[in-house]
């Protein structure tokens, strides 16, 4: 859990994804257009991949991917990435990370 948590905060928002998962890919699709460029971690292809998913999993994570993070919180998977974003409350925790055009 030390890893995902460290990694989890490096950044402004970070996702840990599978290779292999068109959720995730959605999700980090979504992120690009609203103008933010996350850090993506693909856990499938890390060594230590097995347990990074175990700790999500302890975590809280339905899913273990995608597992959003940002600010170095825990924000959920597609399923709460997408009500946020429905619900207007996504846009404005991205702010700070957002790229300016």
């Amino acid at each position: 859990m030390d890893k995902v948590m460290r990694l989890a905060s490096e950044k402004g928002v970070v996702i840990f994804t599978k290779s292999s998962c068109c959720l995730c890919y959605a999700v980090n699709i979504l992120f690009q257009e609203l103008r933010v460029n996350p850090v993506v971690y693909e856990i499938d292809q890390d060594p230590e991949g097995r347990e990074m998913e175990k700790a999500l999993m302890r975590m809280g994570c339905n899913t273990p991917v995608p597992a959003v993070f940002i600010g170095g919180q825990l924000v959920g998977s597609t399923n709460e990435v997408m009500s946020m974003h429905l619900s207007g409350k996504l846009i404005p925790m991205l702010k700070p990370y957002q790229a300016m055009c």
